[in-house]
């Protein structure tokens, strides 16, 4: 954290001040013991709060208790938050820099091995022909790199040419018939197939604070830490904490309504200029689900073909380097086609290509093509359970709201609209229990069944923080920025 001098000195006594008093202090508590002014203590003390993670409590008289159950641990501060950062920084930047050494390997692996393997068949398909017309085929047609084979490889390639989403785009340009927007590139289409697409909540931190922001303008800047988790989706707990965060950006500081209530007042987000109402009068923005890949399933069926060709031909090479090894007089008999290809190939490149064929040839497309196809599988799993954490937090922001609209009459089955049904039935049951929980550990209700049986809850505690609320608000003095005292221009 950045402060002044004397700000900084002012923070590290508070901090030492809340170190002996763990189990509880209050401003006035913290003044006793460091001997700061009041003013001061009150600035500092909710950075202190965010820092080492501090619990509010509310005591009788209406005052606001600060303890760290928890432990003294900063968060920003210290060899674990030093090396926390650290792992952070260099996760990402490894993450980036991987990723983007394996796109380049991946465009160089899929299409180039595929056009290799591809020029390899039809080599030996000339070559098959030529030998059978001149009477010359031996047993080494009847394998995999026989005739048949190869004509079989030779097909796939004007398949792939005339019939895939691969080249069909080519075929619309040769044509000249402009079909809707320009598709993307195939390289980026390979990487949303293997790593998917741009997160579409990449800056849903920025947005939830101006949603956040919005909100208090609108309602005088008080809210309460009920109002806070409907719009977030947090639970209590993680709410708790992100609130004082959030107090420590903007300028927030809690406060005790007199029945003791704490409610959380950013007075300094009222003075604006612009003083329309930006909230979203009820539809809490919600974030969106992520999609395993952008591309149609036909083109990423396709980018499967391929991979398997590469397998295919991979495993067949690594085979025959193991079983014939390098061509002699004795081997070329029964050595396949395709396999002679690509040794002579290789051949104009080493004196023994035997190590290159079983590594360039063999080795490395079957691992890549296991990878191409373990990294998306493994990605679903995790798109899957990110789409339920999404969920989960949107059912969360649908089921505190309606709790806190009128918190004496809840009906279970009511609780979520039928808008925002998940795809999976499954889902809701577990979700309402769970919202029902969560609020119930910050708010006890009370279980009844109405006449229709179904079950109905009274959040009691939660009516009377919601009337305390409002009484707050009223009494709150709406602020302007008045008339200009000086003008710099003039």
């Amino acid at each position: 954290m950045n402060f002044h001098t004397k700000d900084r000195i002012a923070y590290q006594k508070i901090t030492e001040a809340f170190k002996k008093q763990r189990t509880g202090a209050t401003p006035a508590d913290v003044v006793a013991t460091t001997g700061l002014p009041l003013h001061k203590v009150r600035e500092l003390i909710p950075l202190a709060a965010d820092e080492y993670s501090a619990r509010l409590e509310v005591t009788e008289s209406g005052e606001i208790l600060y303890s760290f159950p928890g432990g003294f641990t900063s968060k920003y501060r210290g060899f674990r938050a030093r090396l926390r950062s650290f792992g952070e920084k260099f996760g990402k930047a490894a993450k980036t820099a991987g990723r983007f050494l394996f796109k380049i390997w991946i465009m160089l692996m899929l299409v180039g091995y595929f056009v290799l393997f591809m020029l390899i068949a039809l080599a030996s398909l000339l070559l098959s022909v030529a030998s059978n017309s001149n009477n010359r085929s031996d047993e080494r047609g009847e394998g995999f790199g026989g005739l048949w084979a190869a004509s079989a490889v030779f097909d796939l390639i004007i398949r792939l040419w005339f019939y895939s989403e691969l080249t069909k785009t080519l075929d619309r340009n040769y044509r000249g018939q402009p079909q809707g927007p320009k598709p993307r590139p195939l390289y980026k289409a390979i990487f949303s197939f293997i790593f998917g697409d741009e997160d579409p909540n990449k800056d849903w931190s920025s947005k939830e604070k101006q949603n956040l922001v919005a909100y208090l303008q609108a309602n005088r800047g008080v809210m309460t830490l009920p109002e806070f988790m409907s719009l977030t989706g947090r639970p209590p707990q993680e709410a708790e904490s992100a609130i004082t965060a959030f107090c420590v950006e903007f300028g927030g500081m809690p406060e005790a309504a007199e029945d003791g209530t704490v409610v959380y007042r950013f007075d300094e987000l009222l003075l604006r200029k612009d003083t329309r109402d930006r909230s979203f009068n009820g539809a809490v923005p919600l974030k969106r689900l992520k999609a395993f890949s952008s591309n149609p399933k036909s083109m990423n069926l396709w980018f499967s073909i391929l991979n398997g060709v590469n397998l295919v031909f991979g495993s067949y090479f690594l085979y025959n380097a193991v079983t014939t090894g390098a061509i002699t007089p004795e081997t070329a008999k029964t050595a396949s086609y395709i396999y002679h290809v690509g040794y002579v190939l290789f051949g104009i490149l080493a004196e023994n290509p035997l190590p290159f064929i079983t590594i360039g040839l063999g080795a490395v497309p079957v691992i890549f093509s296991l990878l191409f196809w373990i990294i998306p599988a493994v990605r679903r799993g995790h798109v899957k359970k990110e789409n339920e954490n999404i969920t989960m937090e949107n059912l969360r922001k649908a089921g505190y709201s309606r709790i806190w609209s009128d918190p004496g009459n809840v009906v279970s089955d009511e609780l979520i609209p039928q808008s925002m049904n998940p795809p999976s039935a499954k889902i809701l049951p577990k979700a309402k229990e769970k919202i029902i929980q969560e609020m119930g550990s910050y708010a006890l209700p009370e279980v009844t069944i109405n006449d229709a049986g179904k079950t109905v809850y009274a959040f009691k505690d939660l009516e009377r923080e919601k009337s305390s609320l409002q009484k707050y608000r009223n009494n709150i003095k709406t602020q302007s920025l008045g008339q200009t005292v000086f003008d710099s221009g003039v």
